[in-house]
């Protein structure tokens, strides 16, 4: 058990899950949302929903998560413990206002007083969304940005069945605006999950290349968050740990996708990676992801995974972040870190560059700017402009 006054080393010692293969422990923990992690913690839920006196809940996931089991799995527990549910099963990747505003409406129908968020991190920012309107009133764009919801909002469990977007331990929900495309961020204290279970059974089912794409979105998190110009010592520490947990676990994942410890390292040190960008921010891979996206409809772990490694080359010309990274991953050169990165890539079988992709260079040109001017490009450790990304962009091509 991990005591509120934890230090961070403590949870991979308590855990087992530094250089001990084969075995991890179970433990608890509150950085704000209570983490509920081990092998079976998906057993706990209705324990977890009592606790927070939860009469009706309503499940959020996606089609491919129900088609996995994984909903009838906590549809099924919720039965045995006797407490109503409704399910909305039609979240979409990257979810829309559309989507939000549906899944408000089933949540309002039913009356609900508790949401679970059940999947990747779009089931989980569906959810969070749907707390917004349905708690606060008004449109999803009425709170992009930061504590702009005036009322309570109804508490909600996050269960993950990927690692990768971390979206389990942060307040913030990404949401495209169905009519611009705009991608908003919208944070609030209030709509973070009260309770994480992190069960990395559930995680064993992911497509080879679902795995490697949010493999590699959670590392890039914690590279991103370890060294942007809003990190603390707090937000770092949680970043590295992150970093120790998954970079090694994550080739162990795709080559022996049922190895638990593998598994769990992954899961563990996504959350963690969460929390420190909670606590910090991110930077300029994902500024220029977010274009590649929008543009060209590359998933987001392949966008980030191609431009990071670009970004920590660049990065590591000033010799405080050339530190900064060094202390974050223990890896002394910086070029290597980069170069196994893009390995990284080419085991997940992702692309390495942005040929793959038809991109020319009136392209680059037009989402430049557009890089430049995402929230997340003003954190990144070094000054970026749309000179950088014109660069950065090029660098990857």
């Amino acid at each position: 058990m991990v005591n509120a006054d934890f230090t961070i080393e403590s949870i991979l010692d308590t855990a087992d899950l530094g250089d001990v293969p084969g075995y991890v422990r179970a433990f608890e923990h509150t950085p704000g949302t209570r983490i509920d992690f081990g092998c079976g913690a998906i057993e706990r839920l209705c324990q977890h929903v009592r606790y927070l006196d939860a009469r009706h809940v309503l499940v959020v996931t996606d089609p491919g998560i129900a088609k996995a089991g994984h909903l009838d799995r906590v549809t099924d527990l919720l039965k045995e413990g006797g407490i109503r549910y409704t399910v909305f099963d039609q979240v979409i990747a990257n979810p829309t206002t559309k989507c939000v505003n549906a899944c408000t409406e089933v949540a309002r129908v039913a009356g609900i007083d508790l949401l679970i968020g059940l999947g990747g991190g779009s089931s989980m920012d569906t959810a969070k969304g749907c707390n917004f309107i349905l708690t606060n009133g008004g449109r999803m764009q009425d709170y992009w940005g930061h504590d702009k919801a005036t009322k309570p909002m109804l508490p909600m469990i996050a269960i993950p069945t990927t690692a990768g977007t971390g979206s389990e331990c942060q307040s913030y929900a990404l949401i495209s605006d169905s009519n611009t495309h705009a991608k908003m961020a919208c944070g609030d204290k209030k709509a973070a999950a009260r309770i994480a279970i992190l069960d990395p059974e559930l995680t064993v089912t992911q497509p080879r290349l679902v795995t490697a794409h949010t493999g590699i979105d959670a590392i890039a998190h914690a590279l991103e968050s370890g060294v942007c110009n809003k990190r603390t010592e707090a937000s770092t520490a949680y970043a590295r740990a992150a970093f120790l947990l998954m970079f090694p676990a994550f080739p162990v994942v795709l080559d022996a996708p049922s190895d638990i410890t593998a598994r769990s390292r992954m899961l563990l040190g996504a959350a963690l990676a969460g929390t420190a960008i909670e606590n910090s921010m991110l930077g300029a891979a994902h500024s220029a992801a977010n274009p590649l996206t929008a543009h060209f409809d590359i998933v987001h772990g392949e966008a980030v995974g191609i431009m990071l490694p670009h970004v920590i080359r660049f990065n590591a010309e000033d010799p405080e972040i050339r530190s900064a990274y060094r202390n974050l991953t223990d890896m002394p050169d910086i070029g290597i870190l980069a170069s196994t990165f893009l390995d990284y890539l080419k085991l997940g079988a992702m692309p390495i560059d942005l040929k793959d992709f038809q991109i020319s260079a009136a392209d680059i040109a037009k989402m430049a700017p557009e890089a430049a001017g995402q929230w997340t490009a003003q954190f990144n450790p070094v000054k970026v402009t749309t000179e950088t990304f014109l660069y950065l962009y090029s660098s990857a091509h």
